[in-house]
């Protein structure tokens, strides 16, 4: 096995023997999964934004000249680079692209301001930054170069700029700190010789969910995440037939690969990016692209429904809906199917791997009152009292977990690991929850 990034925590040879027998990690990296993808779904459309249409082949292109271009801005294998872009066609050829020039991008939430920011790159020693030049009103480049200015890693940023729209940072600039600016969409190079890269490297890194404390960066490799989001689609059964509409955040593990983005991609369907969840805009884009499975938090699933009889919008081509990012409540699973004509799916998940889901076959109140089970036949799931021992099927407890696609272990983070996993390698993911006689998990709560 190709040891992980310095600072990871590796899975245990006999789990990695296992998983390579077992036919769920295949040895391939995330883009050379996209260079397959190109080749066989060329001309289909991959993304869709407004009224921008990518193909594969196009898709696949742009990564190819992107990647030999960051490369000419100096950034090297094995660095660290924050991309926190929203749901626009750029965040998944700047991810792609970073990955192909042998790159680690650090995948953070758009809506994180310079305290997290500073320490996402402080930990990672990001020496690059993608963000938009601003959105929403906040100057995300004014903060990229306020951290740069502290030091010492932060050295190179590349703004996105709004279509039409200017910026100080519009051409190539270099500040009084040292750190050079290069408009993202000047980012373009000649291809280069592919890098011979393995998948047991790296990928990327998923920003933890943790309520509280600073954030943490969970390292997801190219062999973990190709699976999990393959198996994810097989679960609902994609195909190139398939329209995913992306109306989580493209930096959440469900919308980036359970089976959202990567997921879709794989199977030769088609991802529309939406920059709101809100109804106007998703509603109509579901009508307009006819989309078939989308994934969206709760709280926004009920606002779709509430606005339906006023929006007016077909949303007939639905066949799938996942709700996740928290338990919903009764009221909207059970409004979900009947008014928007379609199945829902409850999903648990996190972004240290561990995913739970409903099957498209449940019964109706398996659908409407559990989190489903584990995707993955070689999960391993604990429910344990204070003391670490297993509780009874019924009783509530913390949700532990370990397997192909969860980790063993956080980002340059020895004291969080040692709290947040066992000695055998189990995830405390910091959930309770109690499991049902017939194996679904019932998410009650977290961890006082």
């Amino acid at each position: 096995m190709t040891p992980m990034l310095a600072g990871c925590t590796p899975w245990p040879e006999e789990f990695v023997d296992h998983y390579w027998a077992s036919g769920h990690w295949r040895g391939t990296t995330l883009d050379n999964l996209l260079r397959g993808w190109a080749l066989q779904y060329g001309p289909r459309t991959a993304l869709v934004h407004g009224d921008t249409r990518v193909t594969y082949a196009a898709l696949n292109r742009r990564v190819d000249r992107m990647a030999a271009g960051f490369r000419l801005r100096g950034l090297r294998r094995g660095q660290r680079v924050v991309v926190q872009l929203p749901n626009v066609p750029e965040f998944v050829t700047t991810v792609f692209a970073l990955m192909r020039a042998g790159v680690v991008p650090v995948l953070c939430p758009v809506s994180h301001r310079a305290s997290e920011l500073s320490h996402l790159v402080r930990v990672s020693q990001a020496t690059g930054y993608v963000g938009p030049s601003t959105y929403q009103g906040f100057d995300h480049t004014a903060m990229a170069a306020g951290i740069a200015a502290e030091g010492p890693f932060l050295r190179r940023v590349f703004p996105l700029e709004a279509p039409g729209g200017s910026s100080p940072y519009g051409g190539f600039t270099t500040d009084t700190s040292g750190c050079h600016y290069f408009p993202l969409a000047s980012i373009d190079s000649p291809p280069e010789p592919a890098l011979a890269q393995s998948a047991g490297e790296v990928a990327f890194f998923l920003v933890s969910g943790a309520a509280t404390g600073a954030p943490k960066l969970v390292p997801r490799t190219h062999n973990d995440y190709a699976y999990q989001a393959r198996a994810a689609a097989e679960l609902v059964s994609l195909t190139e037939n398939d329209v995913y509409l992306a109306a989580l955040p493209a930096e959440s593990n469900l919308a980036f690969g359970g089976p959202g983005i990567v997921g879709t991609l794989t199977f030769g369907g088609t991802v529309v990016l939406t920059q709101d969840p809100g109804p106007a805009e998703c509603l109509a884009a579901i009508e307009r692209e006819r989309v078939t499975v989308t994934s969206a938090a709760p709280a926004v699933v009920r606002r779709w429904l509430d606005a339906l009889p006023t929006v007016r919008a077909d949303v007939s081509s639905l066949r799938l809906v996942q709700i996740g990012g928290a338990p919903p409540d009764r009221e909207t699973a059970e409004r979900t199917g009947p008014e928007l004509g379609c199945r829902p799916q409850q999903v648990f998940d996190m972004a240290e791997g561990v995913l739970t889901l409903t099957r498209p076959a449940d019964p109706d109140g398996t659908v409407l009152a559990t989190q489903g089970r584990p995707l993955s036949p070689e999960d391993q799931i604990r429910v344990v009292d204070a003391e670490g021992e297993a509780v009874p099927d019924g009783e509530s407890g913390e949700l532990l977990a370990r397997g192909p696609y969860t980790q063993r272990g956080y980002y340059r983070a020895p004291e969080d690991d040692a709290r947040s996993f066992t000695e055998d390698g189990y995830f405390r993911t910091g959930h309770l929850a109690r499991r049902t006689p017939d194996g679904n998990l019932v998410v009650t709560g977290r961890r006082p």
